[in-house]
């Protein structure tokens, strides 16, 4: 396992929480359920998907060789700072919410979960794809 890139996995966290929070702000402008803090939620777990292996592709695509769970992690770690720092202030305290209630919501974990097992998936998959290349020649 090579060591952690700190600049290119804050760069990666970032697109993805951009991506992230820009889905769940915007799903809230288009009621669908009935309970839109649930709608937000399911709307950023199909969005975390395609969001997190877009990020470790630009993570890996720079040569890096970092473990995918280490990747995932450390992303993860990233976007709780900044949903500290930015999501609970701007968006969830003026709705009446708390970093408390954010961050203890279990919605929250599970699409962390996903967060980090798609980063996972995507470096195995990586791995997979090197491997193939390195037979074929």
């Amino acid at each position: 396992m090579k060591n952690l890139n700190v600049k290119s996995a804050a760069i990666s966290a970032i697109v993805i929480y951009v991506l992230g929070v820009s889905a769940f702000i915007g799903s809230h402008f288009v009621p669908l359920m009935s309970d839109p803090e649930q709608q937000a939620n399911l709307v950023l777990l199909c969005t975390i998907i395609p969001a997190a292996a877009f990020g470790a592709f630009l993570y890996y695509r720079r040569g890096h060789q970092t473990h995918g769970i280490l990747l995932g992690a450390f992303l993860f770690l990233l976007t709780i700072v900044l949903d500290a720092l930015i999501t609970v202030p701007l968006f969830v305290i003026p709705a009446g919410g708390d970093h408390i209630s954010f961050f203890t919501d279990p919605g929250f974990w599970l699409i962390g979960l996903v967060y980090v097992v798609v980063v996972t998936a995507f470096y195995q998959s990586y791995k997979a794809r090197q491997a193939r290349r390195m037979s074929s020649i």
